[in-house]
This record gives structure tokens, sequence and C-alpha cells, in this order.
């Protein structure tokens, strides 16, 4: 459209008014560019998708907020450790407990009066720190506590029951040891903008949503109203209704009484098989397969999609070659079995002191696994492995940064400098001159008072001697100097698989690998391994629930100190919880516990499983897996993932037209077991979705992409887990008796939903 030209004297006012109009309109031009900017890294994601904005007025410190952080702890942690000894296992998860804190919140603001002593709980509106505070806290307890895994087998099979004082302190120590090591590493794998925590950005985006004024903000609140509602109720459908749609299969349907049709096509019931062409509609178990995929970079899809590609054939060609003597054993299967394919009773080969005795091991044979077990196993180490050696050749510089204090300049500054009272810490940091090579995000948080590293090396102190002490209290058989190894490997882990799960949103386990190191150091010794796990193993995975939270904490701009105290009281709270209740629970059901198929109600299947890993790592590792024996590949994986990196960086070094960077070779080894448990009828879908939104959406429609992806993606989250958590009690025997759906073609009750045959 045309305009007339306006003719300005300069230093009018029409002059200051057509100013001022220009730079509006640049600023608005800008913004419309800046909105259909394909997002490229990790940066401009967190920095488009999130508000960078803060509110320094905003105080989490409420009352309201401890109040409601206290009870959603109790909660979380209470039903945590019930959902453990159940058949069907659900997990209480951050959006889930964001949603509940914010309808709690909300109400407390709108029908508490703001007088008297009454004021003290409702301060004024419910404020998005107070919600960050409150989630931080409740997840932090909102976990079955590895150390309760450890107490359970020793109660449930070796009748060994530590005195309360020093199970607690077990607790404690556990829980707080990876947090120590973890908060000493916020320089390099927290702060910086690489480190991006792809799957809380969901949180985040629904936060902006609820809590930012303007019609914008008004418009995206909408929207996720009318996803999180739309999905609430689609869910009472595959969940309870119409299981069929768990796991579509054209393939099933056609031969449901062909057992090689339900190996590989079948998949929407635990176990059954490889889900290949499967369609799901139940957005449960796509968003549980590998996280949300509207979340995790495309980078780290594609290369899950190899993974997932090559772990079909292997699988296939394991079972059909009959290695390791496949065919006697299920195609899918996590037990210890005889070679005529009935499950190996443990039980037998441990001697009254519950070590593994030669002598009734030779009576009884040495236990297989199933073979696509093995190569989950194998795989597993193959990633680990890979890990290292690929974070070092195309991250050096990233975690350069963590090692940087290892100078004696360095250490004769601390010496100087230190102050044992450190309660005494101001927490004022010093902000650099030139701060554009900061994180926004870290920048915003300059200005509070920080958690500072003295606070997290005495975590680390207390936990390390306390720990020291209770694995002699509560007899581990673990030697002082299998408990130093065992948190020096989680300290080394930390780094390099935190660096690969902050990056990527992918984590990889390392208990099969620290259970290898166990069962040669602590031969014959199952309950030692047990306990190398626990220190090493839950040490790196608190440390990454602590670096998650303390994300969260810099996307909302909470308080670092606030978030120190939120995560120490939600962790104390619910490792007593925890205690507590698997002591009741073992005491009124242990014979159910220990029974191999359990009720609807209770199953011992998880401590099982632990101690199952533990007889075989922990006590038969030479006999299994030393050079020679029938599983040698799996510990000799390792050394070959240490240079599976190598050819992809060699390729892109002196091609690197081939973009041979684009793919993380930790994740494709990892998942080329990735189908090894589980349901995977959901695979198909879940990459449908996440090319959809990581390169259809975010390439042709970025608008679009940087408004709602992340949005409609906490909604999705939010709605499914919300109904999930109302049909566990209502219908599915959370609370007592199951009430299953009437039997119809699209409910098979007897049978796999899918109609594939059952094994």
């Amino acid at each position: 459209m045309a305009t007339q030209a306006v003719e300005r004297t300069p230093g009018t006012t029409d002059e200051k008014s057509y100013c001022i109009k220009r730079d509006i309109e640049t600023s608005t031009r800008e913004a419309e560019t800046d909105e259909n900017v394909v997002l490229q890294n990790e940066r401009e994601i967190a920095t488009h998708v999130i508000s960078v904005d803060d509110d320094p007025s905003l105080n989490p410190w409420t009352l309201r907020a401890l109040f409601i952080g206290l009870g959603l702890s109790a909660f979380g942690g209470s039903l945590a450790q019930i959902y453990y000894f159940k058949p069907q296992t659900v997990f209480v998860s951050v959006m889930f407990l964001a949603i509940i804190s914010y309808v709690i919140g909300f109400a407390m603001e709108t029908f508490i009066p703001r007088h008297g002593l009454l004021r003290y709980l409702n301060p004024g509106p419910f404020n998005k720190k107070e919600n960050a505070f409150i989630i931080i806290m409740a997840s932090a307890a909102a976990n079955s506590a590895l150390a309760t895994e450890v107490l359970a087998v020793q109660r449930l099979y070796y009748n060994i029951t530590p005195n309360a004082g020093s199970s607690i302190f077990l607790l404690f120590s556990s829980q707080l040891l990876g947090y120590g090591i973890g908060g000493l590493m916020r320089g390099i794998l927290l702060y910086p903008s690489k480190m991006l925590y792809p799957g809380v950005l969901p949180l985040l985006s629904m936060f902006d949503a609820l809590y930012r004024d303007g019609s914008e903000a008004r418009r995206k609140l909408k929207v996720f109203y009318i996803v999180f509602t739309a999905i609430f109720l689609w869910e009472i459908f595959p969940e309870w209704v119409f299981p069929l749609l768990t796991g579509l299969s054209i393939f099933c349907l056609a031969a449901p009484h062909n057992a090689t049709v339900s190996r590989v096509f079948g998949g929407s019931n635990g176990d059954e098989g490889l889900g290949l062409l499967s369609l799901c509609f139940d957005w449960q178990y796509i968003s549980s397969n590998a996280g949300n995929p509207m979340t995790i970079p495309l980078k780290a899809q594609l290369s899950s999609f190899i993974g997932y590609v090559l772990c079909i054939v292997v699988f296939a060609t394991v079972f059909h070659n009959n290695i390791w003597e496949s065919r006697n054993f299920p195609f899918l299967a996590q037990l210890l079995f005889y070679e005529n394919g009935t499950v190996y009773n443990q039980t037998l080969i441990l001697n009254s002191n519950y070590e593994v005795d030669p002598t009734l091991v030779a009576e009884q044979g040495l236990p297989f696994y199933a073979g696509t077990w093995i190569i989950a196993l194998l795989t597993t180490n193959l990633a680990l492995a890979a890990t290292f050696t690929h974070l070092l050749l195309w991250n050096k510089d990233d975690l350069r940064a963590a090692w940087t204090w290892m100078n004696m300049d360095t250490l004769r500054s601390w010496r100087a400098n230190f102050d044992w009272k450190f309660w005494e810490h101001s927490g004022k940091r010093e902000v650099p001159a030139n701060t554009e090579d900061l994180d926004p995000h870290y920048r915003e948080m300059l200005k509070y008072p920080d958690a500072p590293n003295s606070w997290y090396l005495l975590t680390f102190v207390l936990s390390f001697i306390v720990g020291l002490v209770v694995i002699y209290k509560t007899n581990s058989t673990l030697p002082w100097w299998g408990f130093v190894i065992a948190v020096l490997l989680a300290s080394v882990s930390i780094l390099f698989f935190g660096a690969l799960y902050a990056i990527t949103g992918l984590g990889l386990s390392i208990q099969t690998l620290v259970q290898m190191i166990a069962g040669y150091l602590h031969n014959g010794r199952p309950m030692a391994n047990m306990f190398f796990v626990l220190y090493s193993y839950n040490t790196v995975s608190q440390a990454l629930l602590l670096l998650r939270d303390l994300k969260i904490a810099q996307y909302a701009k909470l308080p670092p100190r606030a978030a120190f105290t939120a995560q120490i009281i939600g962790t104390l709270l619910g490792a007593v919880l925890n205690y507590v209740l698997m002591n009741s629970i073992i005491d009124s059901q242990r014979e159910i516990l220990l029974s191999v198929q359990g009720t609807n109600i209770w199953s011992g299947q998880q401590p099982q499983s632990y101690n199952s890993q533990a007889i075989a790592w922990g006590g038969l590792a030479h006999e299994l897996f030393s050079t020679g024996q029938r599983y040698q590949w799996v510990p000799l994986s390792y050394l070959i993932g240490l240079v599976a990196p190598l050819p992809f960086w060699i390729i892109h070094r002196y091609w690197p037209k081939l973009h041979m960077d684009y793919y993380y070779t930790p994740i494709i080894c990892s998942y080329i077991g990735g189908l090894s448990v589980g349901i995977n009828s959901s695979v198909v879908s879940y990459y449908m979705v996440a090319f959809l939104s990581q390169w259809w959406l975010r390439t042709r429609y970025p608008r679009w992409f940087v408004k709602y992806n992340y949005l409609v993606s906490a909604a999705l989250d939010g709605g499914t887990q919300v109904m999930v958590f109302v049909l566990s009690f209502a219908v599915q025997g959370a609370a007592g008796a199951a009430h299953l759906f009437p039997e119809w073609w699209g409910a098979n009750q007897g049978g796999n939903y899918d109609h594939c045959l059952s094994l």
C-alpha cells in the first residue's frame, strides 16, 4: 500500500514521533523475522522457546510454597515406593507434579482469605517461582531410592535386617552423594547454553503460558487447555476401553497364530515382540519410549532411529541363527534360565553366607540369558565406552572447563580464601565484564546469591563419610576400597554421561558397566555387587536429577539457594518415607513378593530382577563373562566401543561435506539393544511424531514451532499422566482389585491386545 511522504523539520515533535514510529516498526519487523528463523542450536532454542525475562520481585520463600511442597513431597515419595512393589509401575512425573501444584496454589490464592494468620498461606497471587520451588522439592522426593531396593533384597533373600538408623543413613548418603558431585560440576554441566536439557523445555513452556500476561499468553494458555483436555479424555480409550490402540498391527490381525509374526510385528504387551510397523495411539507409551519425541533434538532422533533399525536386524539374526542357544528361551526376557528354558533358581547356588558356592553351581549348571538380553548388555557397554571417546573427540572444549581448576594457582587460591564458616558465605558472584558469551538465562541468575561450591562440597564430604560407615554397619560385604572406587567411577561418569544427557536429552544407564566392574573386583559376593552399584550407578542418577532440576531453576529464574533448599528437603523427606513404606509392605506381603508371579496388586519383580543381576555379575562374572566363556563379548564390547566413534570423526575431518558430525555414536550403539524389554509397538509412532515436530514443523513453520511445539508437548504429557494416574486407581488395580473393560475385539483381555500369538 502506498504511503504519503511526510516532511519533517529536524528537532521538532514530528521528527521525534517519526523516530519512535520507525523504531517500533523496525523492532516489529525484527521480531517477525526472528519468529520465522529456523532454530539451529541450543542457545537459539533456549532463548526463543523460553522467556528470558525475570521479575526479581517474585518471592519463592513463602509458607504456601513450603506447605504445598512438603505435601506433594510426602505424596510423591510415598506413591513412588508403593508403585515399586506393584505389577504395574507408574512413575510420578515432573509434569504431573507441576500441574497439581499449580491447581493447589491457584486454589489457595482464590479461596483463602488474605487477613489475619491466614495471610501467610495466601500472601498474594501464586507465582511462577513458588511453583518452581514446589516442583523441585516434590520431584526430589518422588523417586523410589535405590537404597530401598538393596534393603528389600537383603530382607527378602538374605534374611538381613539392618537397624533403622543404619538404613536411614544409607538412604541419606546414597541419595545425596550424587548431589554433591553434580553440584560441583555446575560450571560445565549446567550454566552453558549448550547444556540444554531438552526434557524440561515443555515444562518451562507451560510455565510461560500459565504466568505471562497479555493476549499472546492467553492464546497459548487456551491452546494448552484444549490439548490437555482432548488428550485427557482420549487416553480413556487406549488405556481402558480400546487397548488395541496401544499397538495396531495389520500383520498381527492377518496372522494371529504365527509365532514369527508375533516376535517381529507384535509389541502391544510387555516383552511380546519388536513392534515393527505397528501403530500406537497411546501417548503414554509414545512419550515414554525415549522421552517426549517433540523435545529431543533432531540429531539425537536420527541417531536413535539408525540404532532402532539395526536393532531389528541384529535381534532377528541372533534368534534365527540360534546364537547363545537363543531359541531355547523366550525371544524377549530378562531372567536367568536353565538350558531347557525353565527359570533358573538362584537360591540353590548360594551357601549359608549367601555367597556363590562353586560346588552348588556345578550341580545346577551355569544359567543362560535370552539372546536379545545379551545383545542389550553388549550394546550398552558399546554405548558407554563410545560416550567417552565421542565427547573427547567432538566436545573436548566443552569438557575442558571441568578440569581447569586442577592447577596449582587455583588450589593455592582456594586454600588462601578458604573459610570454614561456610554458612556465612555471601553467595556474591563476580560478573564478567563481557557477558555476551554467557547463557542469557544464567546471566539473569547472577543477580541472586549463589549456593556456593562449599555447600555442595560439604554435602559430598558428609555423604562420603556416612556411606563409608554404613557399608560396614549394614553387612554389605563391600570393603572400603571398593566403596572409594565406586565413588571415583561415578565422578568420572557424571561428567561424560551428564554432558550427553544435557545436550541430547537421552541418558545412558551405567548399571551394567559398574556391575561388570564390581563382579571382577568382588567375585563371588553378590551383595557387595549391589552396594557397589548403589554408590556408583545411583550416584550418577542422582547427580543428573539434581542438574536437571537446577536447569529448571535457571530457566524459571528461581534463586540458587531456594533450589538447593528445596532439593535437600525433598530428598531427605522422600528417603524417610521410602524406608517406612518399604518395611511396611515387606512385613505384610513377604510371601507374595517372593513368589514368581505375585498378584494383580503386589509384585516383587523389581527386587527379584535386581537380585538376579547381582547373582549373575557378582557371583558368576568369571564363569559367564570372562575371555573364553559363553558371554565373553559382553565385556569385550567395551573395548570395541572405545574405537567406534573414530571412523565418524576421521571421515568428517577429511570429508566434512558428509556431515559425520551429525551422528551420536553412543546413541546409535545404545539403541541397537533398545527393544529388549517393554512395549515396543510405540516406536514407529514415536519417530513419526519426532520427525514431524523436529524436522517438518521446525524447518517449514518455525514460527509455529517456537510458539506451540513445546507447549503442546507439555499439554500432551500433562493430560496423559493425570488420566493414567486416575485410571490406575479407578480401574487398573493400584488401590485394590482391577476392573478391566469387558472382553471385546478391541480389548483382548485373554491375550495380546494386538491379537498376535501369545508365546
